[in-house]
């Protein structure tokens, strides 16, 4: 089975994995082909999906499995569905007796690829690790294929933390987690081969990483480019960045929004509160539209940003502003807006 690297762009699930179906050129002919409801599904089995299969090929294949009543069934929904190109190679654990439409969404369900390892937008080393050890790599291989793996020298980097690409990676029997780390890695690099790193003056590349991961964790894609321009002005007046996503790094904690003023004053480099300037290493593994944002931040003057309910962030130069937008925050949170 070929490697699968099924890549995340821009905080979005998207999928480029050297296949493409093959439904161009073929005839769509309008019409009734048998169908299973969803209303009975049987049990699962495992189909393997191959490079380059085409979509009549995947309809033969799920028919035979007893996946769905007709082969038609499938390619005719499938060959209306641009997501269709993005069925990537390798065993699927998918329902049988489904409907084409269920069949095509399962196939496109990165979760139920078999033998894959994710690495979410965003995620930490210790989440890879704990991926890794899931599973069933021990925890000393997983520790020793982390502690000095091979970095791009251009980084001059101090651990992973940043280089791990997210993307779900699928390993073979026999495979050692060392060989996984180095394709996370390697695939940071080609992903990112046409990042120019210098062009933000006065900053090093490990420094735009450590800035991107930052973006990836404050913001959702649509205001990266602002909360990049925050950091960005915070820096350059000297201001402590104070950015809750530095200090729950620190406890390794997901999920939680507000901080203690006991957590704020924690002794730790990676304090925002405490220390000025930036962490010294990226909090996390970026994607490329996060990094991106660092390189090409959104022109203003802001200092402040608060998300004052989901989906909903706010931007600001004036501090009492920010007063009010916080008040707002903490009013839809009480309210249980973040839940």
């Amino acid at each position: 089975m070929k490697r699968l690297e099924f890549f995340r762009l821009a905080g979005a699930a998207a999928a480029i994995v050297g296949m493409t179906l093959l439904f161009r050129g073929l005839a769509y002919h309008p019409g009734v082909a048998p169908d299973f409801s969803d209303e009975k599904p049987g049990a699962e089995t495992i189909v393997v999906i191959s490079t380059a299969e085409s979509g009549s090929a995947i309809g033969a294949k799920l028919e035979a499995a007893g996946v769905v009543k007709s082969s038609q069934a499938f390619f005719r929904r499938a060959v209306l569905d641009p997501r269709s190109s993005r069925i990537a190679p390798g065993e699927h654990r998918i329902q049988t007796r489904i409907s084409a439409k269920l069949a095509l969404q399962q196939l496109l369900d990165a979760k139920r690829l078999v033998n894959a390892i994710e690495v979410k937008d965003g995620a930490w080393v210790s989440e890879v690790a704990a991926n890794l050890i899931a599973a069933g790599f021990s925890r000393g291989e997983v520790e020793s294929a982390l502690k000095k793996p091979s970095l791009p020298i251009d980084f001059k980097a101090k651990n992973a933390e940043g280089f791990l690409y997210p993307a779900f990676y699928d390993y073979q029997k026999g495979e050692t987690a060392s060989e996984i780390v180095k394709r996370m890695i390697a695939r940071f690099e080609s992903a990112t081969s046409e990042i120019q790193w210098k062009s933000v003056k006065g900053f090093t590349p490990y420094q735009v990483l450590t800035i991107a991961s930052l973006i990836q964790a404050e913001g959702t894609p649509d205001v990266q480019r602002k909360v990049a321009r925050v950091i960005f002005n915070r820096l350059q007046k000297r201001m402590p960045l104070q950015m809750d996503t530095t200090v729950h790094y620190i406890f390794k904690r997901r999920g939680k929004i507000a901080l203690s003023l006991a957590d704020t004053k924690v002794n730790s480099p990676f304090n925002t509160f405490r220390n000025a300037g930036l962490p010294p290493t990226p909090i996390n593994n970026p994607t490329v539209g996060a990094i991106d944002a660092a390189l090409n931040a959104e022109s203003g003057d802001w200092l402040y940003f608060v998300t004052v309910s989901p989906n909903v962030t706010k931007f600001t130069s004036n501090y009492d502003e920010f007063l009010s937008f916080k008040a707002e925050y903490k009013k839809n949170l009480a309210a249980g807006a973040f839940k």
